[in-house]
Order: structure tokens, then C-alpha cells, then sequence
């Protein structure tokens, strides 16, 4: 991944070229799913997700209500 000109910042080399490690990526993958979780929660007034091999639905006022088993291999 390289980009034009120079890079300014801390993912950027001496010569201007940009670069993206598994932990930036994890990272930010990480932060972009806690917004996008937060943002589901206030708009639908709840979340799907995977907790302890089930999926589950988190409501907004803490309730877990189970939906399904997940298959074990």
C-alpha cells in the first residue's frame, strides 16, 4: 500500500510510503464494530451478536434473549 507525497503521522515511513499492519487493521476494525454496535442499539433498540455459543439478541435495556444454538464441529 504506498501513497504519493509525504506521509505525515505515525503509519508512515521515512521515504512517504504508508503501511498497514494486522494490529492497525484489528484496531481499527475493532473501533469501527463498537460504533457501528452502538449506533444498531440506538437506532433498532438492540443488537445481534455471539455470546458463550449462542446468538443472542442484547436489547437496550439489558436484556439477552437467546435466538440459537450455534453448531459445534
Amino acid at each position: 500500500m504506498s501513497a504519493r507525497g509525504k506521509i505525515v503521522g505515525r503509519w508512515g515511513t521515512k521515504d512517504g510510503y504508508a503501511y498497514l499492519t494486522k494490529k492497525i487493521l484489528m484496531g481499527r476494525a475493532k473501533r469501527a464494530g463498537k460504533i457501528a454496535a452502538k449506533d444498531a442499539m440506538e437506532v433498532m433498540g438492540y443488537v445481534v451478536t455471539v455470546k458463550d455459543g449462542w446468538v443472542v439478541r442484547e436489547h437496550h435495556n439489558g436484556t439477552i434473549e437467546k435466538i440459537e444454538k450455534l453448531q459445534t464441529a
